[in-house]
């Protein structure tokens, strides 16, 4: 280095960037470790969130065969702690939630021949909370109703 570049070096200007550097990258470090503590905070607390699931039947009557259903997709909205739906959001989406219709009261749809059905899926609530193992709460489930047809199995008869 030649005299010139030594006096750039010590000259008031150049320290002055090398601390306002230094302070910037102070003050990005507490900046993100205060966010951090701040999220974590947040985690804790109570919320709310909505996560809709795919829908399975399951268990259909021997005598019967599941010819259509309605929407396969429902809407559930939580109620748990920030660690709690962050858990179900990330592992729990993809595997579809089942209703067993051996278990749960189907009625039919009255004034239509066809053998159409529905589920009020306030009564869900039980089943489907069990099926998620997290600890949230369901607060309401989206549709309000699970439409379905099954049809009565043709029996072949033999000679």
């Amino acid at each position: 280095m030649d005299e010139k570049d030594e006096k750039r070096h010590d000259s008031p200007v150049f320290k002055r960037g090398a601390k306002r550097n230094s302070d910037l990258a102070r003050f990005a470090f507490f900046l993100l470790l205060s966010f951090l503590f701040w999220y974590l905070n947040f985690l804790g607390k109570e919320a709310e969130t909505s996560v809709v699931y795919q829908l399975s039947y399951e268990k259909v009557p021997e005598t019967r065969t599941l010819i259509a259903q309605g929407p396969c997709i429902i809407n559930l909205s939580l109620k748990g702690t920030g660690y709690s739906i962050i858990k179900l959001k990330v592992s729990g989406t993809t595997t579809p939630l089942s209703v067993d219709l051996s278990k749960v009261t189907y009625r039919s749809v009255s004034g239509i021949r066809d053998q159409n059905y529905y589920i009020l899926t306030s009564g869900l609530v039980n089943t489907l909370s069990s099926q998620l193992r997290s600890g949230c709460e369901i607060i309401s489930v989206k549709p309000d109703t699970l439409f379905f047809t099954l049809s009565r199995k043709e029996t072949v008869k033999g000679r």
